[in-house]
């Protein structure tokens, strides 16, 4: 069977790599799925689940879900770089810590005029979260 490196990287480490049959992932411009000997590409991330499928793991697993939210994927015939400003497993998402930190995120944004570009970040950490909890809620373990 063919295969494709792939490498999940955010910026402050390697989060996932391996050898994949099929990569899926959401751009801006929508669904991108790559397979073995895909065009050379590079796009920006949107927000939404990469899905890795690969041979089975230890515990029988195909399918390796990551949340990603903006950034950038360089594809090439034989690999796949997501290099992702946010990434998480969905399996590695807690629920009551993503509660409290949007609810932080909600109340500094609160503190700040509705001019102060500022907001943007609060908005987007809380739209990070809501995505990890809609990944959690679909097929997190936790």
């Amino acid at each position: 069977m063919h295969t494709l490196g792939y490498q999940i990287v955010r910026p402050d480490k390697l989060l996932h790599q391996g050898d994949a049959t099929a990569i899926t992932f959401v751009a801006r411009t929508g669904e991108i799925g790559v397979l073995p000997g895909h065009a050379k590409e590079i796009c920006a991330l949107g927000k939404g689940i990469c899905r890795i499928e690969h041979e089975p793991d230890d515990d029988g697993n195909t399918t390796t879900r990551i949340a990603i939210f903006g950034g950038y994927a360089e594809i090439t015939e034989d690999e796949v770089i997501v290099l992702a400003d946010h990434a998480r497993n969905v399996n590695d998402i807690y629920p009551d810590v993503v509660n409290q930190t949007k609810q932080d995120a909600e109340v500094e944004l609160n503190k700040l005029p509705k001019q102060d570009s500022r907001r943007v970040y609060f908005e987007q950490k809380m739209q990070w979260c809501d995505l990890l909890l809609d990944a959690n809620r679909q097929f997190g373990e936790h």
